[in-house]
């Protein structure tokens, strides 16, 4: 006797989810000068991309056309299944809403207060109270380990580390489900950059995000990424070879056999042979 119909999929039978964002063969250029070829890659989503490389290698352009910020010279950039350039200049906003962005120099406001910095989304794009905003900054400065005390200040009385938080609290604000980093740990200290990075561990477990993190800092690298991607400035391959030359692990990357991978992992400087 035959069955009919369909069999349900067990749970790891499922097909997997589209990723958040994609990149297809991805072109950029400034002027006479390119800076990506034909990039192919996929953010899965809920996972903890890194993205590593040199100096030039077009590591934060990369997170600018990601939000949108820049237009590929040629290819495809889909977040959420939606290619950003079919959107008009309204409807990309609305996307970018759904971003988070931590700047490399935390891109503060000088003349507002640490309180109206991270409030500053809320009030531009919501219509909640005064009450609720209130509610929410101290919530997201007690998240970031930064005290009350703080509120009132301007980001010129505040260190380093202390502005790289605000910036984070502010980027999480609107409750975004990715969170892109560009070099979020530049210009810290040893322990303050332990603590960036413990936030940033933190993030995924206490909201539903996906994160991609720009660095060329191994520790960061080596303490919260799930994946890493390591890019190549196009100076430094052949016209035939892709631009990225890794994509795995933090495991694999230790084994990887690739001397281009291994002399950045261990911060050696390229010698020219006479």
């Amino acid at each position: 006797m035959s069955l009919t119909g369909s069999i349900p999929l067990l749970d790891d039978q499922l097909p997997p989810a589209p990723p958040l964002v994609r990149l297809e063969n991805v072109h950029m250029q400034f002027g006479p000068q390119p800076v990506l070829r034909a990039i192919d890659l996929d953010i899965r989503r809920g996972e903890t991309t890194v993205i590593i490389g040199e100096s030039g290698c077009g590591k934060t352009v990369m997170l600018k056309l990601m939000i949108g910020l820049l237009r590929p010279t040629q290819g495809r950039v889909f977040f959420d299944e939606q290619n950003l350039a079919d959107l008009n200049e309204r409807a990309l906003t609305q996307q970018r809403l759904r971003f988070g962005y931590v700047f490399q120099g935390a891109a503060l406001f000088d003349s507002l207060t640490v309180f109206d910095n991270i409030a500053f989304p809320l009030r531009e794009h919501t219509r909640k109270s005064a009450q609720a905003i209130e509610e929410s900054v101290l919530q997201l400065l007690a998240e970031v380990g930064l005290a009350p005390s703080l509120l009132t200040k301007k980001p010129a009385e505040l260190s380093g580390g202390q502005r790289k938080r605000v910036g984070l609290a502010r980027a999480l604000i609107l409750g975004p489900e990715i969170m892109l980093y560009d070099e979020p740990t530049t210009g810290l200290d040893p322990i303050m950059t332990d603590v960036i990075n413990d936030l940033i561990l933190q993030v995924p477990k206490r909201h539903p995000v996906t994160n991609v993190v720009v660095t060329h800092d191994m520790k960061t690298v080596m303490k919260v990424a799930e994946r890493i991607v390591m890019f190549m400035p196009l100076s430094r391959v052949q016209p035939h070879e892709p631009q990225i030359i890794f994509d795995g692990t933090p495991t694999e990357l230790a084994i990887c056999s690739e001397p281009r991978v291994q002399q950045f992992v261990r911060g050696e400087a390229r010698m020219s042979v006479p």
